[in-house]
């Protein structure tokens, strides 16, 4: 497919990094469950202090969540971008959709966003567009099964439970059919990459190749947090992630301005409400 995207003007901070000034972001933390385990996953609620993926204040059902963006509203009435990212996985949560009919009735301007680990994109793609969701973020940390086997523990995909390398091939599989799908349909995709030293890292321009080939707009290669199973590993340093971003940004266009948000974060990227 190969398509280019330009996305000056547009108001979602994470698909133009002009838009951080004048742009925000709240997600709304209505997805408890995941279908998988990733190595380096810590999902914690009742957290005020870190800022990271996976951590919330609290679990909000549809409802609360409603009110908790109308007040953030009130805060920052430059956020633009309403969006569901865990601290799970969105899709796995039937609150999910919920929440988007919600946002549709009460936010009918507002982009609609979603951060999923992409088991069951294809699934549940009819339900997003059917919410008018338009932006989504895909994490990929591998597309080869024998590095996927490293970095997941297990896959749960319609009541079977899935392990090693059978559960990164199913997940990289349903991955890439989910990616083109949305594509395919005109939703606006940007994949999320761990930099996992040691795992994957020398495995991300594979990663970026196939996900241009499918449509996506922009990648998003992240530094490892070293914490749960991959707690003994070291994170990258800047400069090793500096380093792969730019060969990579000759094959994709690169984020270079993400905050690895939480899954209640509210306001301008970098200045949290």
């Amino acid at each position: 497919m190969n398509k280019e995207f330009n996305t000056v003007g547009f108001g979602h901070p994470c698909f133009n990094p002009d838009a951080t000034l004048y742009h925000g972001r709240v997600h709304l933390p209505v997805a408890p469950k995941c279908n998988i385990k990733c190595k380096y996953c810590d999902r914690k609620t009742g957290c005020v202090n870190e800022n990271r993926p996976g951590v919330t204040t609290k679990i909000m059902d549809p409802y609360e969540a409603i009110l908790y963006a109308k007040k953030m509203l009130k805060k920052e009435p430059r956020i633009s971008v309403i969006g569901i990212a865990g601290p799970g996985d969105p899709l796995y949560n039937d609150e999910t959709f919920l929440t988007f009919k919600l946002i549709s009735l009460e936010f009918k301007d507002m982009i609609k966003c979603l951060s999923t680990n992409g088991l069951l994109l294809s699934d549940k793609l009819p339900l997003l567009i059917n919410c008018g969701v338009s932006t989504i973020t895909v994490t990929i940390n591998a597309i080869d099964p024998n590095i996927g086997k490293e970095i997941y523990d297990y896959a749960i995909y319609k009541d079977n439970t899935y392990k090693g390398i059978n559960a990164a091939k199913l997940l990289i599989e349903k991955q890439l059919e989910g990616i083109e799908a949305a594509c395919d349909n005109g939703l606006l995709v940007k994949v999320n990459t761990v930099l996992i030293p040691g795992i994957n890292d020398k495995h991300i321009d594979d990663i970026a190749k196939k996900i241009k080939e499918l449509g996506v707009a922009i990648m998003n290669i992240m530094p490892l947090i070293p914490q749960a199973e991959f707690s003994h590993l070291k994170a990258p340093k800047c400069n090793e992630l500096e380093k792969v971003r730019l060969q990579n940004s000759k094959i994709i266009s690169q984020m270079y301005h993400c905050r690895q948000c939480r899954a209640d974060a509210a306001g301008l990227l970098g200045d949290d409400i």
